[in-house]
């Protein structure tokens, strides 16, 4: 599916754009229900420049989730469903041979878009996951010795299912690494679920779910978000937090540098939609389980049973500056 950027001439000025923002997350809240801290997160991934992981079992709103995303926010839309089949070439592209010119052209795949839903990721083999690597990491993709800059800006959104469900091979750690967040949605409550059941059907909303936003708007709303104060003291906390990931003996492998730096940009990004004077702890806070939680490496002997646990449990134990 192909989707548009539906407003070309809203005005981008910083009152403009906090309102525009305003009202992207009142439209998603309108369509997802109940669901307002995954959204906010989901938010503060793109104004963050990343990519979002959304596990959960089959129909909880992944994918109504993604296409609400990018019909609110006004981008460029494509829906690649991963199977057992997918070939890399269906994902990025291939070069097709013109008789009448004698020359190959190549016809661009469904990843040149500026969000690009990747509907149960784990479906596929370890070789087409392969072919999100580059694109997600490089902003481009090489195909026959040519590198192609992908769209500005460029949101990949994946969902996958529990690992424990037939068909499925597990995302590496390199390809996990690459997404800024991951975010489980859950079970609706039993009054939002029932308005899901006697309501409007969520995908018949999203025929008419205009755009809050354009890319002129998005963009200077990353820049913002970038440009959030951070206190020494705060990058201390995040180095502390960042520290017990290595030194706990629950974990066997901590947050990489990289790591650091995803939670310190997703921090500025939540504290941004909160509208806060600059970041605060419990913006760290409110983002460590989604940033920290597919990175880090339980150890084989630790009482925590998630990685959520694990991961309140090295909130619960750093000091709050």
């Amino acid at each position: 599916m192909q989707g548009s950027n539906t407003l070309e001439k809203l005005p981008v000025g910083k009152d403009s754009n906090r309102l525009a923002l305003r009202n992207a997350r009142q439209a998603l809240n309108s369509v997802i229900l109940g669901k307002e801290r995954q959204l906010d997160l989901a938010l503060a991934c793109l104004l963050a420049r990343g990519h979002l992981l959304v596990e959960d079992l089959p129909g909880l709103g992944k994918t109504v989730l993604a296409h609400a995303i990018a019909k609110t926010l006004g981008l460029s839309f494509n829906r690649i469903q991963f199977t057992s089949d997918l070939l890399p070439a269906d994902i990025i592209g291939v070069s097709v041979f013109q008789k009448e010119s004698g020359e190959f052209v190549f016809q661009k795949g469904p990843i040149f878009s500026q969000l690009v839903l990747a509907d149960e990721v784990n479906r596929a083999t370890p070789k087409a996951q392969s072919a999100l690597l580059e694109a997600m990491e490089e902003y481009q993709v090489s195909v026959d010795g040519t590198t192609r800059e992908l769209p500005d800006p460029f949101f990949v959104v994946a969902t996958q299912n529990p690992a424990d469900q037939i068909g499925t091979f597990p995302l590496p750690e390199s390809q996990l690494d690459r997404f800024l967040m991951r975010l489980e949605l859950g079970y609706p409550n039993p009054a939002n679920e029932r308005e899901l059941i006697v309501g409007e059907d969520r995908r018949t909303m999203l025929q008419t779910l205009e755009a809050s936003m354009n890319v002129e708007n998005l963009r200077a709303l990353q820049s913002a978000a970038s440009d959030m104060h951070m206190s020494d003291a705060l990058v201390d906390y995040i180095q502390a937090l960042v520290r017990q990931t290595r030194e706990s003996p629950d974990i066997d492998i901590g947050l990489s540098p990289r790591g650091a730096q995803a939670l310190a940009s997703a921090a500025k990004a939540h504290a941004f939609i909160e509208e806060h004077a600059g970041v605060y702890p419990d913006d760290v806070q409110a983002v460590f389980a989604a940033v920290a939680g597919h990175r880090l490496k339980a150890s084989g002997d630790t009482n925590y049973r998630s990685n959520t646990e694990l991961c309140q449990h090295v909130l619960d134990s750093v000091d709050i500056p």
